[in-house]
């Protein structure tokens, strides 16, 4: 019954890094249909769509705002059921949209589950599980979230072969009705693939619900009696006794039990478990004194330093630009020069490679140690980023500048093109049947916007350049800071009669789709040494670094850090494409790599084989 119940923690804790996955993962394979059919049908810029794809990642620094304090007041358990509730909520407000701020709103709801996740399930499982099995059942929280990622990819890969399809039939269909049955296909692929994430969200929701909360939790408030059950559904009656004691000791319920020992004669006093869990810290296993009383100041050196050193690994395993990757890497092998469905199936086939991989990391992670696999993680990272980056700088270098062509062509405040062969010939492109690639940034004042065009496009889109495209309308946050003279935030006034300014246009052969697969090798290594290092290292360091006095808020206010970090850069990575190239992006991301390997290599402790005393020991030098 013990091994059953396990299991059943085991699986439904899963369940969430699956969620956790999906979050992250889903908007990859709908994020060109979304920009296909969206961006023409209620007008959204660059910008709008990277706050789209970034506000899943702003929902996660909401939440994580908060999450620690939650599982504290509400419990482990229902913090998760209301983070699974949060996520089947957003699928139906996404897949329904009919506008540019449910779809936003349900992408938010889906990033605050995702931050309750992210804090409420890995606390608990370390609160839950046997200590010698902390390490695995963090490692498979990460292996179930890059599962999550292969069912969003697959589900991508699925609509992909839908939408090729209706294209493929669509072209016996006329020019106007054939851009049409297009369009209707590409509307109905990003829908489904996220009404497909619904079953998960469900599963994790009531499965949560037939949990046992946590032990420790409930002892923490004096229900020894239910933290007793919980206990005996995963442990031997002894054992569950004994670890109960230690929870008692360690809420400081035994002092009752150490006076009456006391009284009874000196070598019947409290063990040195029970006083130093009286303290907040539990006795090292070897029976040394613990050295942290709780008369320490939380701004000493050994809470501190590791909250500084966990909050930078967090960031800087955000700042390899990794969720950025996984949620534009439809689009960059597009760009790259892989055709559409081809694109999904490497999608697909990256994130099988990273599930590969994490199982890998899982079989290393206590055998090579944490600090091992973070350097040689982080250095392969720099190497297949510096590699992507030179790879389009080759082809972006190609490209010729066409901007006076194309603002010679604008009719007041406004432009459109259609990649024809007139138009191809007006931009000097070279006759034959090679693709192009055309990138246009316009700005209204201080509205900018990043439109592209591909001149193999079977429906051949026009691309219109107007104000509603890029002046978006007053929002009350923006209303709000601007009161307050501090404006943040652009004026629609400002951009309202402002003149249609060309700031950049540039038009290029599409790469070849060689290119486009070695861009993809290029991205399989950064994907496979991301899933051996920081992949499965970033959650221990988030449970093993920071001390025990600290841990529950100090895993939210290094979650917070993560997600800002992540959210930043999701936010600024369509309008820096279009401005300056994806190699830009990537050689920015190889820059900070290089600072998280030297983190690695010069700050982080090897953590392996050492319990959590031990590792609070090194910081109080």
């Amino acid at each position: 019954m013990q091994a059953l119940s396990m299991r059943y923690l085991l699986f439904i804790a899963g369940m969430g890094g699956l969620l956790y996955g999906i979050d992250i993962g889903i908007i990859a394979g709908a994020l060109p249909y979304l920009e296909a059919t969206a961006s023409v049908a209620w007008k959204l810029s660059a910008q709008q769509l990277s706050f789209i794809v970034a506000a899943v990642l702003l929902g996660s620094v909401l939440s994580s705002l908060f999450a620690g304090a939650l599982a504290d007041a509400i419990g482990r358990r229902w913090t998760m059921v209301l983070a699974g509730a949060l996520f089947t909520a957003s699928i139906p407000l996404i897949a329904l949209s009919d506008g540019y701020l449910p779809l936003l709103l349900g992408r938010l709801l889906q990033g605050v589950s995702g931050g309750l996740i992210g804090v409420a399930v890995p606390l608990y499982l370390a609160e839950c599980l046997h200590a010698d099995k902390r390490g695995r059942g963090a490692a498979l929280f990460q292996l179930l979230l890059t599962i999550g990622l292969v069912a969003a990819a697959v589900i991508g890969l699925v609509q992909a072969n839908s939408v090729d399809s209706a294209t493929q039939a669509a072209q016996a269909l006329p020019a106007g009705a054939r851009a049409d049955a297009i369009f209707a296909a590409k509307d109905h692929a990003w829908r489904s693939i996220f009404w497909m994430c619904l079953t998960p969200g469900l599963v994790f929701t009531f499965g949560s619900l037939l949990l046992a909360e946590s032990p420790r939790w409930l002892v923490q408030r004096g229900r020894i009696e239910q933290a007793r059950a919980a206990l005996l559904r995963t442990r031997a009656p002894a054992e569950a006794e004994t670890e109960l004691r230690d929870m008692q000791a360690a809420a400081g319920t035994v002092a009752a039990r150490r006076n009456q020992a006391a009284a009874q004669g000196p070598g019947a006093g409290p063990s040195a478990g029970d006083i130093a869990a009286a303290r907040g810290v539990a006795a090292p296993r070897d029976g040394s004194p613990a050295s942290a009383p709780a008369g320490d100041s939380l701004a000493s050196r050994r809470y501190i330093l590791p909250f500084l050193l966990a909050c930078l690994v967090l960031a800087c395993t955000q700042a390899t630009g990794i969720n950025s990757v996984l949620a534009y890497v439809v689009n960059i092998l597009n760009q790259a020069g892989l055709p559409g469905a081809t694109a999904n199936m490497a999608d697909v086939g990256l994130k099988v490679l990273n599930a590969v991989m994490t199982v890998v990391a899982v079989l290393l992670v206590d055998r090579k140690g944490r600090k091992f696999l973070l350097m040689l993680g982080s250095a392969g990272i720099v190497v297949a980023l510096l590699a992507a980056g030179l790879l389009f700088r080759s082809a972006e270098g190609e490209q010729r500048d066409v901007r006076s062509i194309v603002a010679a062509q604008a009719q007041g405040d406004t432009l459109t093109l259609r990649l024809d062969a007139p138009t191809l010939q007006a931009l000097g492109a070279p006759a034959g049947d090679a693709a192009q690639l055309l990138t246009v940034s316009y700005s209204y004042g201080p509205f900018t916007n990043v439109q592209t065009r591909r001149s193999d496009d079977p429906a051949l889109p026009a691309m219109i350049l107007s104000r509603d495209s890029a002046v978006q309308e007053d929002s009350v946050i923006g209303a709000f800071f601007r009161r307050l003279h501090l404006n943040p935030f652009a004026d629609p006034a400002a951009g309202r009669n402002a003149p249609l300014q060309i700031e950049q246009a540039r038009i290029g052969a599409l790469p070849s789709e060689a290119h486009g697969w070695q861009v993809t090798l290029a991205i399989c290594l950064f994907v496979a040494s991301f899933a051996v290092g920081p992949g499965v290292c970033v959650w221990l360091a988030l449970s093993e670094l920071m001390p025990t006095r600290i841990r529950s808020n100090g895993m939210s206010i290094a979650l917070l850090v993560n997600q800002f970090v992540s959210t930043t850069i999701a936010a600024v990575f369509l309008p820096t494409v279009g401005q300056y190239g994806y190699a830009a992006m990537f050689f920015f991301w190889a820059g900070c790599t290089v600072v998280y390997f030297l983190t690695a290599t010069f700050l982080l402790p090897e953590t392996k084989g050492k319990t959590l005393e031990e590792i609070e020991a090194h910081f109080a030098r």
